[in-house]
């Protein structure tokens, strides 16, 4: 079967020949290199009866490597959809951990959320345990954890503007809060956004979510409605995520990447970006540098 080798650097460790030549080491019946960006992002195609075979051999031949690498089938690697998870994916922060320091609460909510995304804990009652504790936190408060606490994660907006300049859609699906993804979803380019609806009481969190609690199945559920909606195969579809609740939607697509994810989800995906930024994604799915569109 034809696989396709794609390995790629990052701003603190260039991808180099050497690097591409140990890798290559590892390869049965491979080609030439096939650079995507220079000193950044290369293919390598080969052969082979195993590709999750010849990758873990290749992991070992760069142990200690700071560099990402997936072996993927040669076809179809381009997709047509994309579902992203937001917190610590999309953007650099969990939100409900910024809101808690707005009450000098992030320490123990902060905790609650890293249990909940290692898969320690279930999501649904993690979630409604920490609105909780936000109860009274006025929308001003809100205003100001977006405009000053939230940073973009790097490549987020060439990903979707190139994502999208190639006829692809791409979707937004949080576990956290409308308040953020539908801010978010604009300033980033992703089409649709879903998340949880937070409930105010004269301009404060009352404590509470709107039902249904959009969970780990209800990401499986926004791929495949989506899917369905667009028509398309299920190797047509994309999603990234780093925590437990994203990998059922991991698991369901095409291509499912943990990106700088906790151990469980990146254990489980397709593949993994643990150092580079969003344009690995592009990357992946063999986009070139010159193809790749400025956010």
């Amino acid at each position: 079967m034809k696989y396709t080798l794609t390995l790629i650097g990052n701003s603190a460790t260039p991808l180099t020949d050497e690097i591409i030549g140990a890798a290559s080491g590892a390869l049965p019946n491979s080609s030439a290199p096939d650079w995507l960006a220079q000193g950044i992002a290369c293919d390598v195609a080969f052969e082979a009866d195993d590709g999750g075979k010849v990758e873990a051999a290749i992991r070992n031949q760069l142990l200690g490597a700071r560099i990402d690498l997936a072996v993927q089938p040669a076809e179809g690697r381009r997709k047509q959809l994309l579902v992203a998870d937001m917190d610590s994916t999309i953007i650099e922060q969990e939100c409900i951990d910024e809101l808690a320091a707005e009450l000098g609460l992030k320490e123990q909510i902060a905790g609650i959320t890293e249990r909940a995304m290692r898969g320690e804990i279930a999501f649904e009652p993690a979630l409604l345990e920490r609105v909780g504790l936000l109860k009274g936190l006025p929308l001003a408060a809100l205003e100001h954890v977006y405009n000053n606490r939230i940073t973009e994660t790097p490549g987020g907006r060439m990903l979707t503007a190139t994502m999208r300049a190639h006829g692809a859609t791409c979707a937004l699906v949080s576990g956290g809060f409308t308040f953020f993804t539908q801010r978010i979803a604009d300033a980033v380019g992703f089409d649709f956004n879903r998340a949880n609806t937070l409930i105010f009481v004269d301009d404060k969190l009352s404590g509470d979510v709107v039902r249904p609690i959009l969970g780990r199945q209800a990401k499986i559920d926004a791929l495949v409605e989506l899917r369905a909606e667009l028509k398309l195969p299920h190797d047509a579809t994309l999603a990234i995520g780093d925590g437990a609740n994203d990998l059922g939607m991991i698991e369901e697509a095409g291509l499912g990447v943990a990106y700088h994810a906790k151990p469980v989800v990146a254990e489980a995906a397709d593949a993994r970006i643990d150092y580079g930024d969003l344009t690995a994604l592009l990357y992946l799915q063999g986009y070139r540098a010159s193809e790749i569109v400025a956010g």
